[in-house]
């Protein structure tokens, strides 16, 4: 018997490169899982025809094609303003892609997740999202996210499954709490050896690892090492991704005289990523809105303690694991980091219960965990959420 087709809808961008498709690490293992539940895995997202960034990672399930969508989007008036004139096309090309597949997976919050949280119900009846970002926001939020909230919560979808990070009051019954990890299970094992041997040592090793980008608070986080070396807290700051800000950080390094004290690693592939949760201390992750922050997990696997901002779901994550501050204040941030250091009995207490909670997360549970949500809400046998064995090596895009 066949098995089932699965359209992902998706603005992450996808590489295709040396007959190979590329995306973003921790997301192209997550799509690595979904396609071990369906026969065939369908990705309606842009597609560029270049080599990935160091932060990709190849796709590595036979059974995953892509359907190139147009790559729009932006924030001045001339890419506003094309982004709406393409609007039927986008329209055009993702219903044909959801014409021909059985169920329907839209990634949210972004511009095609968007379209497809509009499109989907029309065309299956099997349909699931994942909202990535900070489903209970307060502040400001993007009036096209709490869009995409309002369509995810209303009767639109009230058929579907819609997988949010964190438990909260009063939503809708298709609204479940989920959480993932890209660590494997090998990889978490490993890092429980790492974890049982984390020790403070001087200096001590901040660790910071995500996109560079505006709302991060790698600005604060640079402010807060200052001020902690002029304490006499010795420290050094690998700052791992990269992104936008990265010039910008780089020069203020210069300007408050700790570039020396603080290393620019740019984007590195997953696998390269253990490394540095091995060897670091701390990991800072003080930003304004966070969903799930895959990074702390998988930092908190190996022992590092964490130093979170009181957003989202951080406070409930660092919960007697780590330290949450505020967003945007350098000081009570730098404080932090003092206290830890300052503090190895402290420091050795949260690394070992980081560790202990973390180490419950992996890809293969988070595969189970999803086969028994889709065959629970879909009415389906767990032999239909299994491919054939002899599912065809497919064409990395269609």
């Amino acid at each position: 018997m066949e098995g089932l087709k699965l359209l992902v809808v998706s603005h992450v961008i996808h590489y295709l490169h040396e007959g190979s498709l590329h995306a973003y690490g921790p997301y192209a293992r997550e799509i690595d899982v979904w396609a071990d539940l369906f026969h065939e895995v369908r990705i309606a997202a842009p597609v560029r025809q270049e080599a990935p960034p160091g932060d990709c990672l190849a796709f590595e399930r036979p059974n995953i094609v892509a359907v190139p969508q147009l790559e729009t989007g932006g924030d001045t008036f001339r890419e506003k303003a094309a982004q709406m004139l393409s609007l039927p096309v986008h329209c055009w090309r993702l219903a044909r892609a959801m014409a021909d597949v059985d169920a329907i997976h839209v990634r949210c919050p972004g511009n095609l997740g968007l379209l497809g949280a509009v499109l989907a119900p029309l065309f299956s009846e099997k349909i699931v999202a994942k909202y990535a970002g900070q489903w209970h926001a307060g502040g400001f939020i993007a009036a096209t996210y709490r869009l995409q909230r309002w369509i995810l919560c209303s009767r639109w979808w009230r058929r579907g499954i819609v997988t949010v990070y964190g438990q909260w009051p009063g939503q809708p019954a298709q609204v479940v709490p989920f959480f993932t990890s890209m660590m494997t299970g090998e990889q978490v094992a490993r890092s429980q050896r790492m974890a049982a041997a984390k020790r403070l040592q001087c200096p001590a090793q901040i660790l910071y690892s995500g996109r560079l980008v505006p709302g991060k608070g790698l600005d604060v986080l640079l402010e807060a090492v200052q001020m902690a070396w002029q304490r006499g807290i010795d420290t050094r700051l690998a700052i791992v991704g990269d992104g936008p800000e990265r010039p910008r950080l780089e020069r203020l390094a210069i300007t408050l005289g700790i570039e020396q004290r603080v290393h620019f690693e740019g984007a590195v592939p997953f696998g390269a990523m253990m490394n540095w949760y091995e060897k670091s201390h701390i990991l800072v992750l003080a930003s304004q809105s966070e969903g799930w922050p895959k990074a702390i997990t998988e930092a908190m696997c190996h022992g590092v303690v964490c130093v979170g901002s009181t957003e989202g779901l951080l406070p409930w994550m660092l919960q007697d694991r780590g330290l949450t501050v505020r967003a945007g204040n350098a000081a009570q941030l730098a404080e932090a980091l003092s206290a830890l250091i300052a503090d190895p009995l402290l420091y050795l207490k949260l690394s070992r219960n980081a560790a202990q909670w973390a180490q419950g997360y992996s890809l293969e549970g988070l595969r189970e965990a999803l086969r028994s949500l889709l065959a629970e809400r879909w009415n389906l046998s767990p032999a239909e959420l299994t491919p054939p064995a002899s599912s065809p090596a497919m064409q990395p895009v269609r």
